[in-house]
């Protein structure tokens, strides 16, 4: 198991290319089962996340060719097993996104109740309840969701009384081949929502409403391959941005996008930074000054995501005065506090609320990664504590972010990974 070491106080300054999105990636890998005939996805990023999907993929008998770009052939034509095994799927929640549209194009599926990162209560009874109202028969038996359907699924009017990111995309690609029309009311509204929507659109889905809180899909009778590019990943982009902030640095990040970013630029313009964009890059310039503490709250898009929470709460760790941090997405998701305290934070944790009063400098401790984001706080932290800090768990953080030590690397970051 690998741990990263990182000797804080260095200048953050240079270029960073942002790699595709991980949350858009997932579900538009699960979304090719659908299809009859092949399909390339690119601008996919190298994580484990990723490599576990295509494997799930593979196990099913789906084709699946990789170039050196990282370009997905994917083959569904060829499936011959419709189980997503518990070995696979206890890594990686995302893995229940295969079941609506495993289902809608065979009329049976069989999934393992999902993984992935320890940060709360995740249920899935939404999506069962959607493709319930679709027409499927579901029962759960020895942890695996079993769903079948008899005919194609029907179109059905559900109310999601949760707004739910994997819920509306697993009800969203189910509905791309059910009978008859399908509205998604509460839907969310998230750029990977909106990436996936296009994506089936390309493959010729007809759905109205996209980028809204009430999704209208028309059911087709097949969806045909193509060739779709993921989006850049915002919340990479979100990542190296605060964590320039908290180092009092400069950053050029290219190949992103600002108009899914709106609640953190303007926090980060909040906490003193100066940011310039374009069509496709983001700059953000502390001119060499500490970031002042901003207070926040986590909601869905398009409010500040939760998926930024932790590394705000680092930025806050180090800025002057103090912020307040709201957690109202998942209730495990302040746990990054007492990591951070141990390197000399001050920071208290009231429920779902931090209160941070940032202090001039952190030292250096070891650390332990608790779930994908904790992970990149404590990596944030490290950059700008006094002596060599020791983060270790890494496994969670490269479930989310390509290469983090030789992006960091690039901005002049002294950080380097070793087996442990």
């Amino acid at each position: 198991m690998d741990k990263l070491i990182i000797t804080g106080g260095r200048a953050i300054s240079g270029e960073v290319r942002i790699s595709g999105s991980k949350n858009s990636g997932l579900p538009i890998l699960a979304a090719t089962l659908l299809a009859d005939a092949p399909l390339h996805i690119c601008n996919l990023p190298h994580l484990n996340d990723i490599t576990t999907m295509l494997a799930l993929l593979r196990c099913m008998g789906v084709g699946v060719t990789i170039d050196e770009k990282m370009c997905v052939e994917v083959d569904p034509t060829s499936i011959n097993d419709f189980t997503a095994p518990y070995d696979l799927v206890k890594t990686m929640r995302a893995s229940i996104l295969v079941l609506g549209p495993i289902l809608a194009r065979h009329g049976v599926a069989n999934v393992s109740f999902p993984g992935g990162c320890a940060i709360g209560s995740r249920p899935v009874d939404i999506h069962l309840r959607g493709l319930e109202a679709m027409g499927a028969e579901i029962e759960v038996d020895e942890g695996y969701i079993r769903a079948k359907s008899k005919g194609r699924l029907k179109g059905a009017h559900i109310f999601m009384d949760t707004v739910t990111v994997g819920g509306t995309e697993n009800l969203l690609m189910a509905a791309s081949l059910a009978d008859g029309k399908t509205i998604l009311e509460n839907a969310a509204r998230e750029p990977e929502i909106v990436d996936l929507c296009n994506f089936l659109v390309a493959m010729g889905a007809n759905i109205e409403g996209i980028g809204s809180d009430t999704l209208t899909v028309y059911g087709v009778e097949k969806l045909n391959g193509c060739t779709y590019s993921v989006m850049p990943d915002r919340i990479e982009t979100g990542t190296f941005l605060t964590a320039a902030a908290a180092a009092r640095g400069r950053v050029m990040l290219k190949d992103t996008d600002q108009h899914m970013l709106e609640a953190v630029l303007l926090k980060l313009e909040e906490a003193g930074a100066h940011i310039s964009t374009g069509p496709d890059w983001i700059e953000l310039d502390m001119k060499g000054n500490r970031p002042k503490a901003v207070s926040l709250k986590t909601a869905p898009y398009p409010a500040f995501p939760t998926d930024m929470q932790a590394q705000f709460t680092a930025m806050n760790a180090v800025a002057e005065g103090t912020g307040t941090v709201i957690e109202t997405i998942f209730e495990n998701r302040l746990i990054q506090i007492h990591e951070l305290n141990r390197m000399g934070a001050n920071i208290k944790l009231e429920g779902n609320t931090a209160i941070v009063t940032g202090v001039e400098q952190l030292k250096a401790a070891p650390v332990m990664a608790s779930d994908l984001r904790a992970s990149a706080s404590l990596v944030i932290a490290g950059l700008v504590a006094d002596g060599q800090t020791v983060v270790d768990r890494i496994y969670h953080i490269d479930r989310g972010y390509e290469c983090i030590e030789e992006k960091l690397q690039l901005l002049g970051a002294n950080i380097r990974r070793v087996p442990s």
